[in-house]
């Protein structure tokens, strides 16, 4: 299995880049990789390269790049929103929002919101590592949590809201008759909505509502089905050829 690497540094041939203390480790000591070695490198935009490691010091190194292996694939214009929970549960979401083709990770805090406090630098740490493992050219952003009251009175209209409410019944009719454009999925607490903030929610003209089945769902299991049927009706995966 080639080995995949996150590098925060504009990529092209012949381009040397010095790698910090944890990549240094990770290639040397944990991958017991050399001078040499070949492994792939990926940005965020200039899509995966291969490159070869051109020097393994014992506090640091550096790999150079050779020739880029895959173009850059962005994921489509879609956000996930959602309340935080218990910290592995959350890690959880933010990876598989990376795997599955979320563009932009923004936690939101609920009146039910019940969890600890949000590291962001954490998060994308996950969303970095689920990157690398997953194949994929793109790590999207994560945001800084913020209320969500505040952030549909700033929320920008042109991009709509799929609201995943519980109450509602129709699932996959409802993703496949969107309209197309920007969107972004609001996955809610592990104790729901307030009543507050639901009204608020159907009164807004840019949040529209979707069930996603029949059985309450948790919420890190919320994330991935709704990501999924926005995918499979909206997104990238729509039309894609079998494997």
């Amino acid at each position: 299995m080639t080995i995949r690497l996150y590098l925060d540094h504009p990529l092209s041939a012949g381009q040397p880049i010095t790698l910090d203390r944890a990549q240094a480790h990770y290639l040397f000591n944990v991958m017991r990789m050399g001078q040499g070695a070949q492994i792939a490198v990926f940005n965020g935009s200039d899509g995966e390269w291969a490159a070869e490691i051109s020097d393994a010091g014992k506090r640091g190194g550096a790999v150079t790049c050779l020739s880029q292996t895959r173009p850059q694939l962005n994921p489509p214009d879609l956000w996930l929103l959602f309340a935080p929970i218990k910290k592995a549960r959350t890690d959880f979401i933010v990876e598989k929002a990376t795997e599955l083709g979320a563009a932009r990770i923004s936690p939101v805090t609920t009146d039910y919101t019940n969890s600890e406090r949000v590291r962001v630098d954490r998060l994308a740490a996950h969303a970095i590592e689920a990157a690398e493992q997953c194949g994929g050219t793109y790590v999207p952003t994560v945001a800084e949590p913020q209320k969500l009251s505040q952030l549909l009175r700033d929320w920008d209209p042109a991009r709509r809201i799929l609201f995943c409410d519980e109450t509602q019944t129709d699932a996959h009719t409802v993703f496949a008759s969107l309209p197309k454009g920007p969107w972004a999925i609001l996955i809610g607490p592990e104790g729901g909505f307030s009543d507050a903030e639901r009204r608020n929610l159907v009164s807004l003209d840019f949040v529209h509502r979707a069930s996603l089945g029949p059985r309450i769902l948790r919420a890190d299991t919320a994330a991935v089905a709704a990501l999924t049927l926005w995918q499979a009706t909206q997104g990238d995966w729509v039309g894609a050829p079998a494997p």
